[in-house]
């Protein structure tokens, strides 16, 4: 089992139900807020790897859905610079395994990397409706009581989910 360094958004539902995820199969998660932490550039780019600019972006951020902020149009340092200033820009989460670094919940290539499999037979159904899911995408995106909000949040059915930023993974 490992020792999973989490940067997700508290209270973000699709956070929520990654965590439960990794913690029926046996991992450690250890959540840490995205949106708070200190970062540099060294480091939080060292969490996108090879992949293109524009899939380091949360497709949700206000910013990204008003059109200011083009994922296609922007170059690596500029990326950087405008997630450093405004973290909801960051696609979540962003995860640590010993010194292996990713963004993003791909089901099938976290399963390859650390194993989703449960580890008890009581979490084996919760488990497999949960590998099920779109675990990378708003959680919400179905439900036509789900409004986002200029200030990024989420409301569900009239209660207030989020405060800040959108529940995009």
């Amino acid at each position: 089992m490992a020792r999973v360094i989490f940067y997700g958004k508290p209270g973000c539902k699709g956070g929520t139900k990654q965590k439960v995820l990794l913690t029926a199969a046996g991992h450690e998660v250890v959540e840490y807020n995205l949106l708070t932490e200190p970062w540099t550039v060294e480091r939080l780019r060292s969490f996108f790897g090879d992949r293109p600019v524009a899939e380091w972006f949360n497709r949700s951020a206000p910013k990204v859905k008003s059109g200011e902020v083009v994922p296609e149009k922007v170059d690596e340092q500029t990326a950087l610079l405008l997630m450093l200033q405004d973290p909801l820009l960051v696609r979540r989460p962003l995860l640590q395994v010993g010194d292996r670094r990713e963004v993003g919940f791909d089901v099938e290539k976290i399963d390859a990397w650390i194993g989703l499999k449960p580890v008890d037979e009581s979490f084996r159904e919760m488990s497999e409706n949960l590998m099920n899911q779109d675990l990378q995408s708003c959680s919400h995106s179905g439900d036509r009581n789900h409004h986002h909000h200029q200030q990024g949040g989420c409301k569900h059915h009239g209660e207030e989910h989020q405060k800040q930023g959108s529940c995009s993974h």
